[in-house]
């Protein structure tokens, strides 16, 4: 097993709503605060601090999505240091920083970070007996993916 691809018991979970789904979000972490108060939770802005209140559990808060928090998190994520994505975005509402998040779902889709968009994706992910596990992340080899396309892409 390659320790670098283990994504441990104690999982590192970021939590993250648009607007209009951090109701959504509050109540669905709050079903399941004790889960959730088994790992490392890290929130964007407004919704770490209200996560934070709601759960009474310590949430690692980053700024606020549309001025980098959602960046914070990919980097996060781009460096292993993430290990589980939930994330309830409107669809019925378009986000001034759509390019950003967009680059951090990207980047969970890149690293094979198991990712919610929605509560009913988020109560399968977190009842999976796999929470409860170390579990090898079959991550891709990103570095031997980008130096195979750099020698096609000059020949």
């Amino acid at each position: 097993m390659d320790k670098n691809n283990v994504i441990g018991v104690k999982k590192q979970i970021a939590l993250v709503a648009h607007d209009g789904k951090k109701k959504d979000l509050l109540e669905w972490a709050a079903y399941n605060r004790g889960t959730l108060s088994k790992h490392h939770l890290f929130g964007t802005g407004t919704t770490g601090r209200l996560l934070e209140q709601t759960l009474e559990l310590p949430i690692t808060q980053f700024k606020s999505g549309p001025i980098g928090g959602d960046q914070q998190i990919g980097a996060k994520i781009a460096e292993r240091e993430i290990d589980l994505l939930i994330f309830f975005w409107d669809p019925l509402e378009q986000q001034p920083h759509d390019p950003d998040i967009k680059a951090l779902l990207r980047l969970a889709v890149l690293y094979n970070i198991p990712t919610a968009s929605n509560r009913s994706t988020a109560d399968f992910i977190i009842s999976s007996t796999l929470m409860e596990r170390d579990y090898e992340n079959p991550t891709p080899d990103i570095e031997r993916y980008l130096s195979v396309r750099r020698v096609e892409r000059f020949k």
